[in-house]
């Protein structure tokens, strides 16, 4: 596998890490997105098969996990497995981009891992629970169960946060996609 740059978004769901990278990827050129392979079902029809996500089966997945396809791969929530293809990486280094992730915390740790110094490994948090609780709310994609699974998760999440090169507090999110645009460019640059 030939080597580049990579760009690890990680934090708890809601955070807005998704909009921070696809402000990024419009602002930088250069970025090539890594789409992420998952069994979990589609929200809406707006999601699409290859830009998106790679939306396999359970056995489409596990079949890829015996053949050492992946960089990393987790069970995210129950029957629910999400990961980096490695031919995914290997796609965007190969057109001359810097990859960039909008993964989980684990999987950003996993990645930061595994391409240590070539990667930047960005936490994005918001300014507190309640928020994130609002924020996840607005989406109206989850059922209260489903809300408080991702609050107690995202508890957890955050106590990983000092492992992470930098993090962007998304509270106002001109500042933080500022913040992050120019945090992205420096470590390209260098």
């Amino acid at each position: 596998m030939s080597t580049g740059k990579a760009i690890i978004f990680s934090a708890p769901s809601g955070s807005g890490k998704t909009s921070l990278v696809k402000h990024l990827i419009q602002e930088i050129p250069n970025l090539g997105f890594s789409i992420s392979a998952c069994t979990r079902d589609r929200r809406g029809r707006h999601e699409v098969h290859g830009k998106d996500y790679y939306f396999l089966t359970q056995e489409e997945f596990k079949k890829k996990i015996d053949e050492d396809a992946f960089i990393e791969w987790e069970e995210v929530y129950a029957g629910n497995f999400y990961g980096t293809l490695k031919e995914e990486i290997q796609r965007i280094w190969d057109a001359g981009k810097t990859v960039i992730f909008d993964v989980d915390v684990k999987g950003g740790l996993a990645l930061k891992k595994y391409f240590g110094d070539q990667a930047l490994a960005i936490f994005v948090k918001v300014p507190s629970l309640e928020v994130l609780k609002e924020r996840l709310s607005e989406r109206g994609t989850e059922s209260e169960e489903s809300l408080s699974r991702r609050i107690f998760k995202a508890e957890f999440e955050s106590q990983f946060e000092p492992q992470f090169d930098v993090t962007v507090v998304n509270d106002d999110f001109a500042k933080a996609s500022a913040e992050a645009t120019y945090l992205v460019s420096e470590f390209i640059a260098r």
